[in-house]
């Protein structure tokens, strides 16, 4: 769906039912809405799929708040200065990310997909994130 297929009703923004569209990290974005379709300064919203398997290898987001309700699937955040710490979550688990946090996103099941609603405090937020070293990162 492009972005053009937004649609703008004097100040509501409705996007119906957006493809995956964008492949980031190991992890598939459905469309959603951001400045990049909408006048948002300071949020945005899609869903992530991390696929069976998958790793999103470890990045941070500089200067913008995350939080994810997870759909399906179970997830584990390994985190922290050497991701040294990890935390598990599943269907109905509610998470906060603060700015700067460095994280690695690991789907546990080999079979089945996690998906996840993902709101940002920032409408541009793919200009403000940045990979950082991981064992599990391809070289």
């Amino acid at each position: 769906m492009a972005e053009s297929e937004v649609e703008s009703h004097e100040g509501i923004f409705t996007l119906r039912q957006g493809p995956n569209t964008r492949g980031w990290n190991g992890i598939q974005y459905k469309t959603g809405l951001a400045a990049r379709n909408t006048t948002a300064k300071k949020l945005s919203m899609n869903v992530a799929t991390v696929p069976p398997g998958a790793c999103a290898y470890a990045h941070i987001h500089v200067d913008f708040e995350v939080m994810l309700y997870i759909l399906s699937g179970r997830v584990r955040h390994e985190y922290g200065a050497n991701l040294e710490k990890s935390l598990e979550n599943g269907p109905g688990d509610f998470i906060y990310i603060e700015p700067g946090v460095p994280h690695e996103v690991l789907n546990l099941s080999d079979t089945e997909p996690v998906v996840a609603v993902v709101a940002r405090s920032d409408a541009t937020e793919w200009e403000h994130i940045i990979s950082v070293p991981s064992k599990r990162r391809p070289v």
